[in-house]
């Protein structure tokens, strides 16, 4: 899942973190809300936190007597954290192995767990534009087997998209793609 990462970094709690909330920096989450999707102690979370912190990775916002974690989009490292923690998720892969090659595409977007930096094993893509569904299922075989994690895809067209776009906003949804010049 982490090789990347695990190599790097000894403590799985922080490669958890750096990947939950570095993927999509507009995620905001409570050290209880990652404790149970971790399935680890709320002392263990506490004292990551507390370590990326320190270092302004992340930052907090207060609500009520609630401490919300964020990345910290300011920092340097920020930009480099971010496309790391892309590479680990295989969306990199997804990117150049699917997305660019599909032809008369406008944008792709992360929806489901992954847009909320969840590493659930299967990556939800939605496509916009007049996309060869043959061309396109097979990239997603290749890709799978390279990434070892499940592509699912929805395509619509642009009027589609526009007429769901409501629906869509609640729900997490990152743009990972979009044609030159939109």
């Amino acid at each position: 899942m982490t090789n990347l990462f695990a190599g790097l970094i000894a403590s799985k709690t922080r490669i958890k973190l750096l990947i939950r909330l570095f993927f999509n920096p507009s995620a905001k989450s409570y050290l209880r809300e990652l404790a149970k999707e971790f399935n680890v102690s709320t002392n263990s979370v506490r004292e990551e936190l507390n370590q990326l912190r320190k270092t302004s990775l992340l930052k907090t916002q207060k609500n009520g007597r609630q401490v919300l974690y964020m990345a910290n989009t300011d920092h340097p490292l920020f930009p480099e954290l971010k496309s790391m923690v892309s590479k680990v998720m295989g969306i990199d892969k997804v990117i150049d192995g699917i997305v660019s090659r599909l032809g008369d595409m406008e944008c792709a977007y992360l929806t489901g767990d992954y847009a909320e930096g969840k590493d659930t094993g299967i990556i939800d893509l939605l496509l916009v534009g007049n996309i060869d569904q043959y061309h396109l299922n097979d990239l997603s075989r290749k890709t799978e087997r390279y990434i070892k994690r499940k592509i699912r895809s929805l395509v619509l067209t642009r009027d589609e998209y526009n007429e769901m776009l409501p629906q869509m906003k609640k729900r997490p949804l990152v743009l990972i793609w979009e044609a030159n010049g939109k």
